[in-house]
């Protein structure tokens, strides 16, 4: 029994030694892991479970006592401790750093609250609650009023506006609480991002989980992110302006340039969280052995493939144009250009309205009418309509001929299978932008299609992107860890 009992103990005592080695073995540089795991694995003093630190899955180091007790810390590059060779863990030390999927899975989230923050900015629009705050407060506009007399001063700003003196200068303090909230719930939710980014950025780059180029790139989306924030009450400065006071038939209303300008940046956010969220995650499943878009040939000979090379760059056009048809979405939503000629495909009974409608001069602003043209472009409702009517059908013929040539026998058999269902996805969701288009104009723009018609240029932008990553080259970390893994299964 006495025997018995030391035995235990030094079982457990060799469970709490080795546990104490678990900060060495998830250190920044993964190529450290292996002297660690050699000293652990040839130690003779401990019990085989703990001999045995290696396993199977290299992307995992995990260790098992005789009497259950278990941990395990996943790695942010994978792990070849049980190489065979000394070359390869001296290669494995020197190997760029490879993210992990927690940080993939971190800018997913990421660009699903942007992607949440632009659909709640559309709908505070579209119930005209925008103009309802009439301060910046970074700091402390996190909390609404608190007290009636709070809300009383809240409202008496409000008052002064504007969209008070034209539009809303019979409204009560209760319905302007409602509208105060929308306001304050689309800021709040824009600092949560700031947040939930910036804090794990700052994480990571500290743990040195990220290689230097994509430290460079995240910072910069943080510095976007805070940009937009002042750009935000850049655009709603524009429409608390007295001047509109002045002007006659002049609507209370941001301007379309700034709102333009604020939704476009909200678009490049949400594409570089979502892009290199996507990327990350996809190197990492190729640096331990999963297939190129489930395509299993040489990758750098169907990357050479002509067709491909071509259906890749047709593919960017499309993301482009899907990104100006949004952009001119902004443009109708600013000037509430939707809610004329509530018809499809006609406008007023003919293709396109009459060219002095289109370009009518009224706009112009310039004695000479020089800026006619452009004025009209972005100023005049009607053309605005028409322009976007012309790019989203544009956008869906292209999106559909870009479906059809993955019928031609030759691309088809170039094409990872990822591409063909990121393409079918991709043309699918632009069926769906159209129909909620249209729906939103013959129904007079309500407010739940509007908002579900923003979000969906949202997805098929998104579903573009897609398509362009499943095309993408695995980076060159993922090829490097890749291709070591493979060194080390031959030389067993």
């Amino acid at each position: 029994m006495l025997l018995g009992a030391l035995r235990t103990s030094l079982r457990l005592n060799a469970a709490e030694v080795a546990f104490s080695f678990r900060r060495p073995l998830a250190s920044r540089s993964f190529g450290t892991a292996a002297p660690w795991s050699r000293c652990l694995s040839s130690a003779p003093w401990l019990p085989r479970s703990f001999q045995r630190t290696t396993v199977a899955n290299p992307l995992r180091l995990s260790t098992t006592a005789s009497r259950g007790i278990h941990w395990s810390r996943p790695l942010f590059k994978p792990s070849l401790s049980n190489s065979p060779t000394t070359g390869t863990q001296a290669a494995a030390e020197n190997l760029p750093i490879l993210p992990s999927p927690a940080i993939g899975r971190w800018l997913m989230l990421s660009s699903v609250l942007v992607l949440g923050i632009i659909v709640v900015g559309g709908v505070t629009r579209l119930t005209e609650s925008g103009l309802s705050i009439t301060e910046w407060r970074p700091i402390t506009g996190v909390l609404p009023p608190l007290s009636h007399e709070e809300w009383v001063v809240e409202y008496q700003k409000y008052q002064a506006t504007p969209e008070f003196k034209l539009l809303n200068h019979s409204i009560s303090l209760e319905d302007f609480k409602s509208i105060f909230y929308m306001e304050w719930g689309h800021r709040v939710l824009g600092r949560l991002i700031g947040l939930v980014f910036v804090g794990p950025l700052v994480y990571f780059a500290v743990r040195r989980q990220l290689p230097k180029p994509l430290t460079l790139r995240l910072s910069g989306l943080a510095l976007l992110i805070g940009a937009q924030g002042f750009l935000g009450w850049y655009m709603v400065k524009s429409g608390l302006e007295d001047a509109i006071l002045e002007t006659p038939g002049a609507v209370p209303r941001v301007s379309q340039y700034r709102l333009a300008s604020h939704l476009g940046l909200a678009f490049l956010l949400y594409l570089g969280m979502f892009g290199t969220g996507m990327a990350v995650i996809k190197d990492y499943k190729f640096a331990t052995g999963a297939a190129w878009s489930g395509f299993k040939g040489n990758i750098e000979q169907a990357l050479s493939n002509p067709l491909l090379r071509s259906f890749k760059r047709q593919a960017w056009a499309i993301t482009g144009l899907v990104f100006l048809t949004a952009l001119s979405g902004a443009f109708v939503a600013g000037l509430d250009a939707g809610l004329l000629y509530n018809e499809f495909p006609l406008m007023g009974g003919r293709l396109a309205p009459p060219a002095d409608e289109l370009f009518s001069p009224e706009y112009a602003k310039n004695s000479d009418k020089s800026d006619k043209w452009w004025r009209n472009i972005f100023e005049n409702p009607t053309t605005v309509q028409f322009d976007h009517r012309l790019l989203a059908t544009t956008t869906y013929f292209a999106t559909a001929a870009l479906y059809a040539r993955t019928f031609s026998p030759a691309l088809r058999a170039a094409l990872p299978p990822m591409a063909k269902m990121a393409t079918m996805a991709a043309f699918a969701m632009a069926n769906v932008q159209v129909a909620l288009g249209i729906s939103t104009l013959l129904y007079l723009v309500p407010i739940p299609l509007a908002a579900a018609h923003q979000a969906g240029s949202v997805m098929l932008l998104s579903a573009m992107v897609h398509i362009l990553i499943t095309l993408r080259r695995p980076g060159a970390a993922a090829r490097a860890w890749r291709a070591l893994q493979a060194q080390a299964k031959q030389s067993k």
